[in-house]
């Protein structure tokens, strides 16, 4: 691919739908489905963003994108807290890089537009 954050957030999706398949094999269905919702979403907004139409309309897109990645991390919390859940550290620290990297391009992108 070659675009940091298509790339970094296509490869999150891919190890959300691993790990859901894990929560699902351990009946938690409520929290796989939307782990799965809001996980690969992430990178569908980052996707879409690239084809925008304007400037605004692509901080709104990584905006929503930013908005999917926070619920993911809350979901990836309840995880990790809760009993009996399997976790893995490495999708909180995926997680948070991807947010840092989002919300780094939504304000070079309004800085571009003042």
């Amino acid at each position: 691919m070659g675009n940091i954050i298509l790339d970094k957030s296509f490869l999150f999706a891919l190890t959300i739908i691993k790990y859901t398949e894990e929560l699902e094999k351990r009946r938690k269905f409520v929290l796989a489905n939307q782990l799965l919702k809001s996980g690969t979403s992430v990178g569908a907004n980052v996707r879409e963003a690239q084809n925008c139409e304007s400037r605004a309309d692509f901080i709104h897109k990584l905006k929503i994108a930013a908005k999917e990645a926070d619920e993911t991390e809350y979901w990836l919390l309840l995880c990790k807290h809760s009993e009996d859940y399997p976790f893995e550290e490495t999708l909180l620290t995926d997680i948070k890089e991807l947010q840092k990297i989002i919300n780094s391009i939504i304000k070079t992108a309004k800085k571009q537009s003042q």
